[in-house]
């Protein structure tokens, strides 16, 4: 079991998220109703999806559904390949409804990196690695 296959956001508000990821981020998926019963993008790598939060909570435990509190301790990741990038990420989620969590700065690890949530408060970091390469799919490859 060496991989993620997807990861699924629940979601308060599936419209305004499709709007956000599919309008704002531009994720792109076939789905064209606005009020979808789940939504999955088709972007390289590991597949994302939208589906409602109140439904995620009934399917792991219908009779104790689980409740969303606070900071899961989980981010999303976007690596760039430039630092501009990492500031036009940042700014396209801003202008898409998103909230600027830690703007871009230098950090310790000697890259470039800044973070935002999105409606969910779905925490994203935005990063750039002067060393970094990317396999076919534009994902990072880690040794």
């Amino acid at each position: 079991m060496n991989r993620i296959n997807l990861l699924t956001l629940g979601v308060t508000n599936i419209s305004e998220s499709l709007k956000f990821y599919r309008d704002g981020l531009g994720f792109q998926t076939t789905v064209t109703d606005d009020n979808p019963g789940i939504v999955f993008f088709h972007n390289n790598g590991t597949k994302l999806a939208l589906y409602p939060l109140e439904e995620l909570a009934k399917d792991i435990n219908a009779e104790h559904p689980p409740a969303k509190q606070g900071f899961s301790g989980i981010t999303l990741a976007y690596n760039a390949k430039s630092a501009e990038e990492v500031d036009e990420v940042i700014e396209k989620a801003e202008q898409a409804g998103g909230t600027v969590v830690k703007y871009p700065v230098r950090v310790f690890w000697g890259g470039y990196s800044g973070y935002f949530s999105d409606p969910d408060g779905y925490m994203w970091e935005v990063a750039y690695g002067e060393d970094w390469e990317f396999d076919e799919n534009d994902m990072l490859i880690i040794d």
